[in-house]
C-alpha cells in the first residue's frame, strides 16, 4: 500500500470513526446499571424497562410520530402538486414568486420560521378563536409549510429528468390530462414521492426549534423532551431510547437494502 492509499484509509478511517463511535458509546452505555449515564456500573438492561414504565417519554415518542406522519403525508401531497406546477407549467404569472415560495423555508433560518409562525397562530387565535391552543394542529401545519419545500425540489428534479413523450403519447391516445397524471406521471415520479415522504418524516421527527415555538402546555414531541432532560443532564434511559431509534433505523436501512438487492 503506498502513501497515498494509507492517507485515504487513514482519513475514511477517522472520518468514520467520528461518525459512528459515539453511536456505539451510547449503545454501550445504554446497558449501564449506573444512575450515571457516563459512570459505568455494571452491564444491565433496568434502563429499557424504566423507559417502558416513562409515560411521558412514551407520549411524546407517540405524538411526534403522530405529527410526522400527518405532516409527511400533506407534504408529499401538496409538494408533489407544486412540483407538477413548475416542472410542467413553466411559464405562468407569478412563477418566480411562487417558486421563490416554495423554496424560502429550506434557507430560512428555523428560529425565524418559527417565530413567524407563532405569530401567525397567535394573531388567528385573536381574531377567529383558532386556534384554540396550541399544540398537535399547529405544529402540523409547521412541520408540513418547511418540509414541501424538500418534496417539491425532489419531485420537480424528477419530473425534468422525465421524458415528457410518455405524457403527450398518452395524450395523443385520447387520455384525459387528470387521467394521464393518474395513470402515467405518478406512476413514475413515485420513488421521488417516496423519497420526499421519507425526507419529510425524518426533518419532521427531528425538529426541535419550530416545534418549540408552535407548541403548547401539555404537547412536548419527542426532541422536545430530550433536549429538556439534556439540560439537567443525560439520565440512562435516554441512551436506551436512542438505542432503540437506532435499532429501528438500521432494520429499515437493511430492509430497503434486501428489496433492493432483490429488485435488481
Amino acid at each position: 500500500m503506498n502513501r497515498q492509499s494509507r492517507f485515504i484509509v487513514s482519513v475514511l478511517a477517522f472520518g468514520y470513526a467520528f461518525l459512528y463511535v459515539p453511536l456505539v458509546l451510547v449503545i454501550v452505555y445504554s446497558f449501564n446499571d449506573s444512575s450515571i449515564a457516563t459512570v459505568w456500573g455494571g452491564f444491565s438492561t433496568r434502563w429499557y424497562g424504566e423507559l417502558l414504565r416513562n409515560d411521558q417519554i412514551l407520549d411524546a415518542a407517540l405524538l411526534s410520530l403522530r405529527i410526522a406522519l400527518t405532516s409527511a403525508t400533506m407534504a408529499t401531497i401538496l409538494g408533489t402538486m407544486a412540483g407538477l406546477a413548475l416542472a410542467r407549467f413553466r411559464r405562468f404569472r407569478g412563477r418566480t414568486l411562487f417558486s421563490g415560495m416554495i423554496t424560502s423555508p429550506m434557507v430560512m433560518p428555523e428560529v425565524i420560521t418559527g417565530l413567524s409562525l407563532l405569530l401567525l397562530f397567535v394573531t388567528l387565535q385573536q381574531l377567529t378563536g383558532w386556534p384554540g391552543q396550541r399544540g398537535f394542529g399547529t405544529i402540523t401545519i409547521a412541520h408540513t409549510t418547511f418540509s414541501m419545500a424538500y418534496v417539491a425540489i425532489i419531485v420537480q428534479s424528477r419530473l425534468m429528468a422525465m421524458d415528457e413523450s410518455l405524457e403527450e403519447a398518452a395524450m395523443d391516445l385520447g387520455g384525459h390530462p387528470l387521467r394521464v397524471i393518474f395513470d402515467i406521471t405518478l406512476p413514475l415520479i413515485a420513488p421521488a414521492m417516496i423519497a420526499g415522504w421519507l425526507l419529510a418524516f425524518t426533518l419532521s421527527l427531528d425538529d426541535l426549534v419550530i416545534a418549540s415555538f408552535v407548541s403548547g402546555p401539555g404537547s412536548s414531541t419527542l426532541p422536545m423532551y430530550i433536549f429538556s432532560k439534556v439540560k439537567l443532564g443525560v439520565s440512562p434511559d435516554i441512551n436506551a431510547l436512542a438505542t432503540l431509534i437506532i435499532l429501528f433505523i438500521t432494520v429499515g436501512v437493511l430492509l430497503s437494502w434486501l428489496v433492493a438487492r432483490r429488485r435488481a
